[in-house]
């Protein structure tokens, strides 16, 4: 048995010698290493402001429907064709009617403010067709819709800037009394706070650093905590630096700011973390200087490098789908783990070896011997198995099942803004029955010759639809083309909008071939459409490429299996918590004031999957690389578990509680979007580091025993590692 440990022992894969050949590097030439990265930090600062203007957000599912047809409203009418329009609404005493000629009156000098505020301006309303598809079924709530054409500081027209001249351009006028409320997206957005309002990404980010290092000094109870802080800084202010080239190439979302200044804090952090809580035990073991590095290096290192590839990839895949908006994501995202790992693995070297034993102090913490507490943990656990496994199982299958309730769709305009004339606005829609789906009207595009009263007559016999209307202005028409609106009564995030704009497809479609459905729904929808239709292929990249470095990494088949499944589980359970707390409300108004959603943002489980899935791994490098080092060393999956959480523990706590800290910080973003993927990734970070890498993970290497370590001859080859032949039940018990 010693003879086959020593074996083991002595088989030292490529990338440990890869990472040992660099670190003798790094120590080398510090002078060069420090000069590179202090140039690059200031190079990030500088560029800090112009990469935040260079962002630039893009939606569109190219070759389908919706958005090909707002593509083509676009070009025929002056631009309006992706835009949200701005809806005044005005609800009438009792007793009076829209039909009135006084009502009429002052209607018809609210559409002469409105096309004196937005020249250019699709503007369709009760006095300009008589249609009742804008007056509600008792006559007494009117509204009208206005398409604002891009502008300057408005490129998506309709925005809240539009909205908020408009609103003050109507303030004061009345319509038989009764004031008018603008509302619409951009309206609401105005009153539900914009970017300024907000802590800003900066603030967000020193919120997060300040919890972090709060956490850093409990963990090494010395200087040394500022050591991780100072890495991230550097991999942040680089980060920021390359997304001002990447923004130079393609268009790049301003969400990417916030992953890049948060999560790669959080990831910058853990990865210190990591090699230096290594270091400080190396050196508790004798070791100085540089070997304690070169140690520290090859084991915590090596694992850091593991980790870093895997984020990468689960953000990489992100190009799989055919989607700008998710692609910025997945280049802009890839640069966090990517810098991440190069500062750990050559600064942080360079660092450890010149200041850090007058940095670790005072001592008051030694990292000689494994953690009590987490030992004790592990011991009961590994006692537990069943049972331990069993609990954690049902607290994520739970979670899991709930989030199969889960509605994709377009953020609901209620959770915009709790208070204001915009929200006034759109609580005398949805109080006269004309409903929030008003805000987002199906646009249909006429483009041959089918009559467009015929296409009227179709859509107002959809279920779900207030009404519909062709106006017979120059700016609905265009260049023999029609423009044609239909009114949805539900929002189009619910199953039940999703249900109005399948009818409205087959409706349209059945007066001829020549009519075709744009508008926010049908553009989100395929959107939608586009993004999970690819999942599976996305899904498919990211397991493939991560079974593979990982069975590489612990030289095992089983190990990789569960890492990757267990993956799948604790992401579908972040996504239950999406649900619960957001889609449903259990929690959203609490905390934030928000009612709830009734949806999800398409994009965002999207997301949180790609970031969690590369996050969570993380954690799973670091306890089974420790794992597989005391099993090598030792040959017994017992000690292997209790002394791979005992050293493990807390370092992925710890490590858990930062990235959880610098999500709480993102999640004060006044952007409810930002908000609801905060939200999932932090539930996800603490799922997985309590539930399922403290609870499940050890239970289920328990169960597995022996087998854990199996990796046949073939694939070992293929693989070229080492095979790892499990021991007899007998042997392992023994060792």
């Amino acid at each position: 048995m010693g003879a086959a440990r020593e074996t083991v022992g002595d088989a030292v894969d490529d990338w440990r010698q890869t990472v040992s050949s660099l670190t003798r590097w790094v120590l080398a030439h510090k002078r060069i290493v420090v000069t590179f990265w202090a140039v690059l930090a200031v190079a990030g600062v500088i560029a800090a402001g112009p990469a935040g203007e260079a962002l630039d957000q893009e939606f569109s599912a190219p070759d389908k429907e919706g958005w090909t047809t707002n593509e083509r409203i676009s070009q025929l009418y002056a631009g309006t064709g992706n835009v949200n329009p701005i809806v005044p609404v005005v609800t009438l005493p009792e007793g009076e009617s829209a039909d009135s000629p006084e009502v009429k009156a002052d209607l018809a000098r609210v559409d002469k403010v409105l096309e004196r505020t937005l020249p250019g301006a699709r503007i369709a309303s009760y006095p300009s067709t008589g249609d009742d598809a804008f007056v509600s079924d008792d006559g007494r709530t009117v509204f009208a819709l206005a398409y604002a054409p891009p502008e300057e500081d408005d490129p998506f027209g309709g925005g809240d800037e539009t909205a908020a001249r408009v609103s003050q351009e109507l303030e004061g006028m009345t319509v038989a009394g009764e004031p008018v409320h603008v509302t619409g997206f951009g309206a609401l957005a105005n009153d539900g706070g914009d970017e300024a309002d907000g802590p800003g990404v900066l603030l967000e980010t020193v919120i997060g650093g300040a919890g972090a290092l709060l956490v850093l000094a409990f963990v090494f109870a010395s200087l040394l905590a500022f050591v991780p802080i100072v890495m991230a800084a550097v991999s942040i202010l680089t980060t920021i630096l390359l997304l001002l080239g990447l923004a130079q190439l393609t268009d790049i979302s301003p969400v990417v700011q916030f992953l890049v200044a948060l999560v790669g804090l959080g990831i910058a952090i853990d990865y210190s973390l990591l090699v230096c809580t290594r270091w400080r035990e190396e050196r508790s073991h004798g070791r100085t200087g540089d070997e304690a590095v070169q140690r520290a290096m090859e084991t915590a290192g090596r694992a850091v490098v593991f980790s870093g590839i895997t984020v990468a990839i689960g953000l990489l895949a992100l190009i799989a789908l055919p989607l700008p908006f998710l692609r910025s994501m997945g280049y802009g995202g890839m640069l966090i783990p990517f810098v991440s790992t190069l500062v750990a693995i050559t600064l942080l070297p360079v660092i450890l070896a010149t200041l850090g034993p007058r940095l670790d102090w005072p001592h008051i913490r030694t990292d000689d011997k494994a953690s009590r507490a987490w030992t004790r943990w592990a011991e009961a656990v590994a006692r537990r198995r069943w049972v331990a496994a069993g609990a954690g199982m049902l607290v994520v299958a739970a979670l899991a099942l709930a989030a199969t309730e889960m509605q994709l769709g377009i953020s609901d305009a209620d959770t915009l803004a709790g208070s204001g004339r915009a929200k006034e606005g759109l609580a005398a829609l949805e109080e006269s029955g004309i409903g929030e789906g008003a805000l987002l009207p199906h646009e249909i595009l006429i483009e041959g010759g089918s009559d467009p009263r015929d296409v009227v007559a179709a859509l107002e016999g959809v279920e779900g639809i207030h009404g519909a209307v062709a106006p017979e202005s120059d700016a609905w028409r265009r260049d023999g083309t029609v423009l044609v609106n239909a009114i949805p009564v539900p929002d189009s995030g619910t199953s039940e909008g999703a249900d109005t704009l399948a009818a409205v497809r087959d409706a349209a479609h059945g007066v001829g071939g020549d009519v075709r459905v744009g508008g926010a729904p049908a553009a989100n929808a395929d959107f939608v459409d586009s993004v999970y239709g690819s999942f599976p292929l996305m899904i498919a990249l990211i397991t493939l490429t991560t079974f593979v470095l990982l069975a590489r990494a612990f030289r095992s088949l089983l190990l990789p299996l569960k890492a990757i499944l267990l993956n799948v589980i604790s992401i579908a359970a972040a996504w239950g918590v999406l649900v619960l707390v957001w889609q449903q409300g259990y929690g959203s108004e609490l905390i934030w004031d928000v009612q709830a959603t009734g949806s999800v943002p398409s994009w965002i489980p999207l997301m949180v999957f790609a970031f969690l899935f590369g996050l969570s791994m993380d954690y799973e490098v670091f306890i089974l690389s420790r794992m597989r080092e005391e099993y090598d060393r030792t040959g017994s999956t017992h000690a292997a578990v209790t002394q791979g959480l005992g050293r493990t523990g807390r370092l992925v706590t710890s490590a858990a509680l930062i990235l959880f800290l610098a999500f709480a910080s993102m999640a004060s973003a006044p952007e409810t979007d930002v908000r609801i993927l905060a939200t999932g990734l932090a539930a996800g970070i603490i799922l997985d580091a309590t539930v399922v890498r403290s609870l499940i993970v050890p239970a289920a290497i328990a169960l597995m025993g022996r087998w854990n370590w199996w990796l046949p001859r073939w694939p070992a080859r293929l693989l070229r590692v080492e095979p790892s032949a499990p021991r007899t039940a007998a042997a392992d018990a023994e060792a």
